[in-house]
C-alpha cells in the first residue's frame, strides 16, 4: 500500500506545469549498442518527449551519459547480456562486472575507490531526504579553496527524488553553481524514497526491505532529474550504502555501476589518494561536513601546488579500468 502511495503522489508531481512542459511520456529501460559523435555507446534508456524519441546512452570508455534522439543513431537492439559481451574490453563493463564480484558484503558494495596512482580524492556528497536545509559551506568552500587551479570543480552528488521534492531552492542553487562553470556535477541515483527503518534489522531494511519497488526507487529518480532538465550519470548508490548480491544484480541490470566509499568520513575512515570520499549535505551529518572541511585545510598547501586535486567520478572510474 506504502509503494501505491508513494507512485501515485510522484505521478501528481509529474503533472504540474513544469513537467507537462518536458512532455516526458514512455520512459523505460531500453538496451542497445552503436556509434555516436565517434563515441562508443551502450544505450540504457528510451523516452519520448514534446514528440520526439530520446535514447540515453552511456560512453562505454569515458562513462558519460549523453541525451540522442532517435534519428542521430542507429542502434542494434539487445538485451543486457549481450551488452555485456559487445563492450566486454571496456571501462563500463569492467566496472559493472567488479562491482558484481564485490557484491557479497552487506555494506559498501560496488567500486569504493578510485585510481591509486591519483594525488587527490574523488567526492560523492550524498542528499538523502532531510528536513534540514542543504549544507551550503561545503560547496563554498571547495570553490573558494580550489578557484584558482581547478575550475569547476568536480563533485558527485547522490541524489534522492524526495530530497529534490522538498529542496526546491538548494537544487536551483546547485544548478545555478553548476551553470556558472564553479562546480561540474555528476547526478548519481540514491533511489527516490531512501526508506529507512531503524527498528528493523539491516538485510531487511533499505533497499532490502520487502516490498521495495525497486524499478521505481530507480526510475522515478531518474525520471525527477529529467524533468529539472538534469542527467543522471551511470553511477548507483545504494541508501545507507547496504545491499546485497541478488540486488547488485538487480540494479547493475538497470545498466548502473554501483558505487560505495572507503572513507565515509563521519564514521571516522581517512581519505587517502585515490579515496572515494562520502560525506553528507543535506544538514543531518555535520561532522562529516566539519571533518571534510577540516580536510580541506589540511591540504590547502598540496592544493595550491597542485599535489592534491578533486578528480571526477567518471574519470576516476574509467581510468581504473581502462587499461585492465
Amino acid at each position: 500500500m506504502r509503494q501505491l502511495v508513494l507512485l501515485v503522489f510522484f505521478l501528481s508531481t509529474l503533472s504540474n506545469a513544469s513537467a507537462l512542459e518536458k512532455g516526458i511520456s514512455n520512459y523505460k529501460v531500453y538496451f542497445g549498442f552503436g556509434s555516436y559523435a565517434n563515441k562508443k555507446i551502450a544505450a540504457i534508456r528510451k523516452y519520448e518527449q514534446s514528440g520526439k524519441v530520446f535514447y540515453i546512452g552511456v560512453d562505454v570508455n569515458s562513462l558519460e551519459t549523453i541525451n540522442i534522439p532517435v534519428s542521430e543513431i542507429r542502434l542494434t537492439v539487445a538485451d543486457w547480456p549481450k551488452i555485456l559481451v559487445v563492450y566486454s574490453n571496456s571501462p563500463y563493463v569492467k566496472a559493472i562486472q567488479t562491482a558484481q564480484k564485490q557484491s557479497f558484503s552487506l555494506q559498501d558494495a560496488g567500486i569504493v575507490n578510485g585510481y591509486p596512482k591519483e594525488k587527490g580524492i574523488t567526492l560523492t556528497i550524498d542528499l538523502c531526504p532531510s528536513h534540514k536545509p542543504l549544507d551550503r559551506v561545503v560547496f563554498t568552500s571547495l570553490i573558494s579553496e580550489f578557484k584558482k587551479i581547478e575550475q569547476p570543480v568536480p563533485i558527485a552528488l547522490s541524489i534522492t527524488g524526495s530530497f529534490m521534492l522538498t529542496h526546491p531552492e538548494d537544487l536551483q542553487w546547485l544548478q545555478k553553481l553548476n551553470d556558472s562553470g564553479e562546480i561540474a556535477i555528476t547526478w548519481v541515483n540514491h533511489t527516490y524514497n531512501h526508506h529507512f527503518d531503524p527498528k528493523i534489522p539491516l538485510r531487511e531494511n533499505f533497499l532490502l526491505e520487502p516490498g521495495t519497488d525497486l524499478n521505481f526507487e530507480i526510475l522515478g529518480t531518474e525520471m525527477a532529474l529529467l524533468q529539472k532538465g538534469l542527467l543522471f550519470s551511470a553511477f548507483f548508490r545504494f541508501p545507507g550504502l547496504i545491499s546485497d548480491h541478488d540486488l547488485i544484480e538487480k540494479v547493475t541490470g538497470f545498466g548502473l555501476i554501483p558505487i560505495g566509499s572507503d572513507a565515509w568520513l563521519a564514521k571516522g575512515q581517512a581519505a587517502h589518494n585515490g579515496t572515494i570520499v562520502l560525506i553528507h549535505g543535506n544538514g543531518n551529518e555535520p561532522l562529516g561536513v566539519k571533518d571534510f572541511i577540516k580536510l580541506l585545510q589540511t591540504e590547502k598547501s598540496e592544493v595550491l601546488n597542485k599535489q592534491w586535486l578533486l578528480y571526477d567520478l567518471r574519470e576516476t572510474v574509467s581510468d581504473e579500468f581502462r587499461d585492465k
